[in-house]
């Protein structure tokens, strides 16, 4: 049996462990672990297994995931969401779909200090959704702008994907962090004006909701313009050097944590939901990739990446056509495995086809990013869509219909992002040599 053919049954068997419903880090392990020892031997494969384990959680370099992971789950926990979400809907609630728009606008400073998109999604099911139940919106927009603006939390820093990723493909997080930003504007920007033209053609779906006094408006912005001077210190002084990333992320929780109690939003009860969320985060984060290091050892010795990059840079195709293909993969996949265990499982098949093309590997870590983004909210494994179902209660086929007209902005934007990729490039060119 040669060996493209074992790795072929081999990614076989791991779909299989997939449907039967065994845990994806656990399955790729196993998948390796079984493909490892068909190669070299059952005795190599269980040291393989024993150091691959060790070495990823013993790694000082992924502490930067629970630290970023953290910040997230206070400021959700501490009130700050629901501090933004105010201060947007005084400015905007008054204009049809307005709440809506608010939303989208709080999410996306929101996305300053959360990089989880599922607890994005979460913590605006639960602020967000009944406030326009109040003002009558249709569900649809309702429930469907809430799973689809936790989506930002993938690009827009710090983001716990570009994190994995510049940790799977050894690309400066830093870098990766200032790439995203124009783009996730680029995306948010896209969400506004999906809202606007949805909400023109159909006001019902969105009534105007009650206008605030310019006193009100103003009285509410301090706590918008603490979470960007919070992301102008984790962000700058990763990029100026001042902190490593997982000092970037500690300095970034202990001011969350501060604002959140100089405000008084913090509780003993939200601090713990905090904490348990988080490790619960990053242990499933981490065992993803230990699964995901034992079954890349194995396509290391069968040769599988190589060869898959062989094949598509040998295709008579413009290299635009082979990105275009890899897009339609993550993409596929992404969208029947949940999102962040594909992005492990695939990036470093592909890596080696970009890089032999001649493309940068931040430039194609936002598109990653962004292709995610979009893969999150496709059936049938749309994590954000299920995260609002069980938070609202309504039905999953509502939030996927409210949630399909963004996919058009997300999609002009993703192509946008391909044939002008100095876009995501220029921040980090002009911040950093």
């Amino acid at each position: 049996m040669s060996l493209l053919t074992l790795a072929a049954l081999l990614v076989g068997l791991l779909f299989l462990f997939f449907l039967l419903g065994l845990e994806i880090g656990f399955a790729m392990g196993l998948a390796g672990f079984i493909g490892f020892a068909v190669v070299r031997g059952l005795d190599a494969a269980m040291s393989l297994v024993a150091k691959d384990v060790y070495s990823v959680f013993s790694s000082y370099g992924f502490t930067v995931i629970p630290m970023f992971v953290l910040m997230g789950q206070v400021g959700s926990s501490g009130g700050v969401a629901r501090n933004l979400y105010d201060a947007t809907y005084r400015f905007m609630g008054h204009i049809p779909g307005g709440l809506a728009i608010g939303t989208i606008a709080a999410a996306t400073a929101f996305k300053a200090i959360c990089g989880s998109a599922p607890a994005t999604a979460a913590t605006f099911a639960t602020i967000a959704v009944p406030e326009m139940d109040r003002y009558k919106y249709d569900r649809k927009l309702s429930c469907g702008t809430v799973a689809t603006v936790g989506t930002l939390g993938i690009i827009i820093p710090p983001s716990v994907v570009l994190i994995v990723y510049g940790i799977l493909t050894e690309t400066s997080i830093g870098k990766l962090f200032l790439a995203g930003i124009i783009p996730g504007l680029m995306v948010a920007i896209s969400f506004l004006i999906t809202v606007v033209a949805w909400c023109t053609y159909n006001p019902a779906l969105g009534p105007k909701g009650e206008r605030s006094t310019w006193k009100q408006r103003i009285a509410s912005l301090p706590p918008i313009i603490w979470v960007f001077v919070i992301f102008a210190l984790v962000v700058g002084g990763l990029m100026q050097g001042f902190f490593t990333p997982t000092e970037a992320g500690s300095v970034g929780t202990f001011a969350v944590l501060i604002l959140t109690l100089f405000q008084k939003e913090m509780t003993i009860k939200g601090f713990i939901k905090a904490v348990t969320g988080t490790l619960r985060i990053a242990c499933m984060v981490l065992t993803l990739i230990a699964g995901a290091t034992i079954l890349g050892h194995f396509f290391a010795v069968t040769r599988t990446p190589y060869m898959v990059a062989e094949w598509l840079t040998h295709l008579n195709v413009d290299r635009s056509v082979i990105i275009l293909i890899i897009i339609a993969v993550y993409l596929i996949g992404g969208s029947f495995i949940e999102h962040l265990a594909f992005l492990i499982l695939a990036t470093p098949i592909f890596l080696p086809v970009v890089l032999k093309l001649g493309y940068d590997p931040v430039w194609f870590g936002v598109i990653v990013g962004v292709v995610t983004m979009i893969g999150v909210i496709l059936p049938p494994m749309g994590i954000n869509v299920f995260v609002v179902s069980g938070v609202t209660g309504e039905s999953t086929a509502t939030v996927y219909r409210g949630s399909y007209p963004y996919i058009i902005g997300m999609s002009i934007c993703l192509l946008i992002l391909l044939f002008f990729p100095q876009i995501s490039l220029w921040l980090p060119n002009l911040f950093i040599n």
